[in-house]
């Protein structure tokens, strides 16, 4: 038997297995404690740094950020009054708003009016303060008459809407109560493509709702402000994440692994109006800028170079461009300047048609969407380092940014004009709609502000504004002289597209 063993040793192949087990270490930070306001509008701790596939200690992480999220996450429902006539400006916003009538615009449109005790939307919201600040989407508090907080716990309040900016479609609420759980700002910037993030939200009814997902991409411009909403000056740097969000998840939290806010999730990309892979959200850095404006100044702050542009990484547009100017500019990186404003920083500063912008203070500018998210943060009177190519070769210079009439300082409410006040200018009306129109006097609306006091009471661009106070207007000089320096409810009669006349009213800001 031995003798066998022996002979067949030789040919036994024995197999040595060995294992061996690598664990990924995610370092978790301890979130701050909401004991106090003292971290209102705070930096959060730094970034969690992820290694390794320990997806226990991923999923443990998951936990421990939804706890901190959930809490601070609350739905905002919409209350307006909407008839078939004219459908709301929120409609515009359906595919990623969400819909508690569950149809689309075309469906609402055919009601003649939604009960004042059903919300015509509903949204969601993130407390960023514990005495009840809370940031939201301009969208989803587009058109309201009233605001309703609804907590997690089910506790719910009427809020004060302090202010909103479609231009980065962002809004801030207030609501009386102290202590309440609430979110910090964590640095936006240091968000890594791949990274895990979390989405929490309100989406299709279904309360505290949480996903996950990575970050598919930082600086996404999807052109959806200007082209669906009431921007003038759109910025658009989202960051993308394959988080599952759905309609009704506007405003809510997109949040990394130690529960810090990184953003507000504003919109999807669908052919269904359904989550279908894409999410995007408003970078912390420029939703905090917005709401620490609103909140400092009553109006947001925006500087501006005061240049013309061409994103030179959009090929379609480069075409385009070429062939109307009988150029031929290259496809690329940075964006090339095609003349200036008036009173313009950048011109000021030297800076000359054809240059290439490729940084801002040491930010890359790849296109559009980064030199609107690097300018786009600053306030009027902001220096900044502009590194740009001319003739082939880098050179930099500093630029005073202004606003958008030339001027380099901060204003509040008290500085603005009467028609910035109200949100609206006017145009004279012309002697053949006063006879179409049988009228003896009018202004036309126009570039009526989302948000607006104007906007609130029902009017839009090309409305016939008749009488202001009881007094007939003709002018826009007219507007201005009955409501300069005046305080108290303005009465506002006008006539809309159908040629219907409403009289309502609005307290002066």
């Amino acid at each position: 038997m031995k003798s066998t063993l022996k002979k067949l040793l030789p040919f036994a192949v024995v197999g040595v297995v060995s294992g061996a087990t690598t664990v990924g270490a995610i370092q978790y930070l301890g979130h701050t404690s909401n004991n106090g306001d003292q971290s209102f509008f705070t930096a959060a701790a730094p970034t969690a740094s992820f290694a390794g596939m320990n997806t226990g200690a991923v999923g443990d992480d998951f936990v421990k950020a939804a706890k901190t999220t959930v809490p601070a996450v609350v739905t905002i429902k919409n209350y307006q009054s909407r008839t078939s006539s004219r459908a709301s400006e929120q409609d515009l916003f359906d595919f990623f708003f969400g819909d508690p009538f569950g149809g689309r615009g075309q469906q609402r449109q055919k009601q003649q009016q939604v009960p004042d005790n059903m919300p015509s939307g509903m949204g969601s919201g993130v407390i960023i303060s514990p005495d009840g600040y809370i940031i939201s989407n301009n969208h989803v508090v587009a058109g309201a008459n009233k605001l309703e907080v609804v907590l997690s716990n089910k506790k719910s309040y009427i809020a004060t809407l302090v202010g909103t900016d479609p231009n980065t479609d962002i809004s801030l609420l207030k609501i009386e109560e102290k202590g309440l759980p609430y979110l910090n700002f964590a640095n936006s910037d240091n968000i890594e493509v791949g990274q895990w993030v979390l989405a929490v939200g309100n989406p299709l009814g279904l309360n505290s709702t949480v996903t996950a997902g990575i970050v598919s991409a930082k600086g996404r411009g999807i052109g959806i402000l200007g082209s669906q909403g009431k921007a003038a000056n759109p910025i658009e740097s989202f960051i993308q994440t394959d988080a599952a969000i759905n309609p009704g998840n506007s405003g809510g939290a997109l949040v990394n692994t130690n529960g810090d806010l990184i953003g507000i999730n504003s919109a999807i990309q669908s052919t269904t109006g359904y989550y279908q892979g894409y999410g995007f959200a408003v970078p912390a850095n420029l939703a905090r800028k917005i709401v620490e404006d609103i909140k400092k100044f009553g109006i947001v702050q925006r500087g501006f170079l005061g240049v013309q542009s061409l994103d030179l990484s959009n090929d379609q547009l480069v075409a385009g461009y070429n062939r109307q100017f009988k150029t031929n500019l290259k496809v690329g990186s940075g964006v090339y300047i095609t003349g200036f404003g008036e009173k313009s920083g950048a011109e000021d500063a030297g800076l000359k048609k054809g240059d290439v912008i490729t940084k801002v203070d040491n930010y890359a500018v790849t296109d559009f969407a980064d030199l609107s998210m690097s300018i786009g943060s600053k306030r009027p009177g902001d220096k900044v380092q502009v590194t740009y190519l001319r003739d082939g070769k880098e050179n930099t210079t500093t630029v005073t940014l202004k606003d958008q009439k030339g001027g380099t300082s901060t204003k509040t409410k008290a500085d603005l004009s009467v028609t910035e006040k109200i949100g609206a200018e006017f145009d004279p009306l012309n002697e053949r709609f006063k006879t179409e129109y049988g009228l003896t006097s009018g202004v036309v609306a126009k570039n009526v502000s989302e948000g607006s006091e104007m906007a609130k009471i029902g009017i839009v661009d090309n409305y016939i504004i008749i009488e202001v106070n009881g007094k007939p207007v003709n002018s826009q000089k007219d507007v201005e002289k009955i409501l300069d320096r005046y305080q108290g409810n303005v009465q506002v009669k006008f006539v809309d597209d159908y040629g219907r006349i409403y009289t309502k009213g609005f307290k002066m800001p």
